[in-house]
């Protein structure tokens, strides 16, 4: 019974990306809201200046719908559901805040680091505070064992450093078609089949519905792109892996099977420190996406590469914690 559910989910969620995308673009297109691109970028990027952004809007109705009408026809929504929308909607809202600034006030940078930094860090507060409140568990398992640590306090912490972490990781990832809508799929995915494992229905149901929007969203977001999802989905999508991580207590395993994010961000901190420290850069431009471009890649193969590798550190994951 619950596998027929599972797969009317992600069905549901992707038939309404697929179904309010074709609306919702040429809506896009109508107020003028197209993405501008960096002229520090690689120059192929340039003809995809004014295709249109925000197309995350598409991604966060779908989660809302579907996960609301299915958890609450069969899994009953619990506090573990509302914690998963208010960090989606509350990174999303950001990111589309950020992403308004950028396309409607001309803007190109958007809110400030410090500006995004501080509503990350509130969202991130609130959510804690609840999930206290509930009395879930601050427990973190430890991978290859099955030994777990409760942090205590000190778990807020590791609340605000990994929302804050994990959104902004998927963020800096989102710079080729398709990119992050095939990572997350496959990320989620993972989760869905962990949370699964554990009986926890509720964040089964929440991550392949994640799947199926963002699934349903590639098709317009494949390359060439038709829309991009902007930063109203990229920190969303981050914020709510991170969310199913805590909810699962498999935050360390969120490191493997989101690996490609952590490379990702990796990239970039080290190309700063390097150009910081010697003046010389380790990439030819960070992140590292847009290293392999410049060596000569294909936009098409640096994506499905890095979809590969990340199916990879979800099978190792899921090994992790299920078999081993």
């Amino acid at each position: 019974m619950m596998e027929q559910v599972i797969f009317f989910t992600t069905l549901m969620a992707f038939l309404i990306s697929v179904l309010l995308s074709p609306i919702f673009i040429p809506f896009l297109r109508r107020l003028k809201f197209g993405q501008s691109i960096r002229e520090e970028g690689p120059k192929s990027h340039q003809k995809k200046s004014g295709t249109p952004t925000m197309g995350g809007v598409v991604i966060l109705l779908s989660i809302l719908a579907t996960t609301l009408i299915m958890t609450g026809k069969f899994a009953e929504p619990t506090v573990k559901t509302y914690l998963l929308l208010l960090v989606t909607f509350g990174f999303g809202l950001l990111g589309f805040l950020d992403d308004f600034i950028k396309v409607v006030m001309k803007r190109n940078l958007g809110l400030t680091s410090k500006q995004k930094l501080l509503g990350q860090i509130i969202v991130s507060v609130i959510f804690y505070m609840i999930f206290r409140q509930a009395h879930l568990s601050s427990e973190v398992s430890i991978p290859f064992t099955n030994d777990s640590v409760d942090l205590g306090w000190f778990y807020v912490v590791l609340i605000i450093f990994w929302l804050v972490g994990f959104s902004n990781a998927v963020n800096l990832t989102d710079g080729l078609d398709g990119l992050v809508s095939g990572t997350t799929a496959i990320a989620f995915g993972a989760f869905a089949i962990l949370a699964w494992n554990q009986s926890q229905f509720d964040i089964a149901l929440f991550s392949v519905a994640v799947v199926g929007a963002v699934l349903g969203f590639l098709v317009f977001n494949a390359h060439p792109a038709k829309v991009f999802m902007g930063d109203t989905g990229s920190l969303a999508l981050g914020g709510a892996i991170a969310t199913v991580s805590i909810l699962t207590n498999l935050e360390i395993l969120l490191i493997i099977i989101g690996g490609v994010f952590v490379i990702e961000t990796l990239s970039v901190i080290l190309q700063v420190i390097s150009f910081k420290t010697t003046g010389k850069r380790i990439f030819r431009m960070s992140p590292l996406h847009h290293h392999y471009e410049l060596a000569g890649w294909s936009e098409w193969r640096v994506v499905v590469t890095f979809w590969a590798v990340g199916l990879l550190c979800a099978i190792l994951g899921i090994y992790i914690e299920v078999w081993m």
